[in-house]
């Protein structure tokens, strides 16, 4: 049985996940984290699953408002689709 609660979100990024993880050591900002999938989960009941290089999956029961808008704003996106 599925758990409603939580949302969904397919993430196609337009550059690969490895690059984006750079930006948490290259740009100077201290972001506490090294990689994206550790600042995607340190929200609340959020996890992250790649699915290719560019491809992500994100779950969450708190928190997909705040992370999905931090995406937009932080993260250079192809297409993020609630599934």
């Amino acid at each position: 049985m599925c758990n409603s609660n939580y949302e969904t979100i397919k993430v196609t990024f337009t550059h690969p996940i490895q690059t984006i993880d750079k930006m948490f050591c290259d740009t100077g900002i201290n972001w506490g984290v090294e990689s994206l999938k550790e600042w995607i989960e340190s929200y609340e009941s959020t996890r992250l699953n790649a699915l290719s290089e560019r491809t992500v999956i994100i779950t969450s029961k708190y928190n997909m408002v705040f992370v999905r808008k931090w995406l937009e704003i932080n993260i250079e996106t192809e297409k993020i689709e609630t599934i």
